[in-house]
């Protein structure tokens, strides 16, 4: 007799236990709102440029798109801001520009949403109450990202030797807004906590293994300390210097063992027995690569990856704007082909 099949939200639960589930689950991050609209035929502008911080779907149009695609989850994203410009890109697509926070004054500028109002997460309850079989990951920073961007990346670097003090000051602020917003997550019902610090080059981190456990770690256990939900990690880059705190961490998973910085077979042999791995089909496949490309990436992911469990399917960072949509449809079918344990 054949089993049940699980829901979507059993897989990734048992994948980010580090089990087997009955198919590779497929979560992402986020999905870019000019993608969506070509995916799902919706109109509306296809300008990429969209809030950094903010979610950008009701919960009704998460589930669409998840369930059009066949992802395990729904992404809500609630960051704190980062005092910097925005500059625009082709297409409109947003990136931090000059960082605004440069000395002790400017802190006075340093103005976080109240983390105890209940109207912040007004559209985080409509996501747990509608989720229905899909998990909901609440997707946000502790605050690395937000220091280093909001100092600019030279005045940061530079501050690390010149001038830790404020660096900690700012990292500080963050982090005591995280905490309090880890809490009320877990306190809502989301499935998974995912933090998107980016803290490396493709080549080495952007800074020493001394730095991150000076200062960064401190900071993360006290996040780890009230999560009662699984924690993955995001970061581009070569990460690998910080694995092993991270591990100890205990921490749940790991996003996206990027191409070209970190090879995501490796790191299932070394650290699959304690952590869940999640990546990592390559943007570059999925932006200019063709669809046969893509299917051949995706088979070698789930071929290598899958069994044993402990591993969750994803782009190499999230279903940006620029991708192809025929490219994400032919990854969508391959998992669907490549993705069932065999019997």
């Amino acid at each position: 007799m054949a089993s049940t099949p699980m829901k979507p939200n059993e897989r990734v639960a048992s994948a980010l236990r580090r089990e087997e589930p009955d198919r590779v689950p497929w979560c992402e991050m986020h999905v870019d709102p000019s993608l969506s609209m070509k995916l799902m035929g919706w109109g509306g502008s296809e300008d990429q440029g969209f809030d950094l911080e903010q979610n950008q779907y009701t919960c009704v149009q998460a589930k669409a798109v998840s369930r059009f695609l066949g992802l395990g989850n729904i992404p809500f994203t609630l960051r704190a801001p980062i005092f910097a410009e925005k500059d625009k890109g082709k297409d409109g697509r947003l990136f931090y520009g000059k960082g605004m926070l440069k000395s002790k004054p400017d802190l006075g500028t340093l103005i976080l949403p109240d983390p105890t109002e209940d109207t912040l997460y007004g559209d985080a309850a409509e996501f747990i109450g509608g989720k229905e079989d899909l998990s909901a990951w609440f997707v946000t920073r502790v605050g690395l990202s937000s220091t280093m961007l909001s100092m600019g990346i030279e005045g940061f670097s530079l501050a690390l030797y010149d001038n830790r003090t404020l660096v900690e000051e700012i990292l500080d602020r963050y982090c005591d807004w995280a905490y309090v917003v880890a809490k009320r997550a877990c306190e809502l019902g989301f499935d998974a906590y995912v933090s998107t610090d980016d803290m490396a080059f493709k080549t080495k981190p952007f800074f020493s293994p001394k730095v991150f456990r000076e200062m960064a770690l401190p900071r993360y256990r006290r996040i780890r300390d009230i999560l009662t939900i699984p924690w993955i990690i995001h970061s581009d880059g070569n990460m690998i210097p910080f694995m092993d705190d991270l591990v100890d961490l205990g921490i749940a998973g790991f996003h996206p063992n990027e191409k070209g910085a970190m090879d995501i077979r490796a790191m299932k042999r070394r650290y699959g027995h304690s952590l869940c791995i999640l990546g990592n089909v390559d943007l570059v496949t999925l932006g200019i690569g063709t669809q046969e490309e893509v299917v051949s990436e995706v088979r070698g992911l789930i071929r290598d990856l899958g069994p044993g469990g402990g591993y969750i399917i994803s782009s190499g960072n999230s279903l940006a704007g620029y991708l192809r949509p025929e490219n994400i449809l032919a990854m969508r079918d391959a998992i669907a082909e490549y993705g069932r344990r065999p019997s």
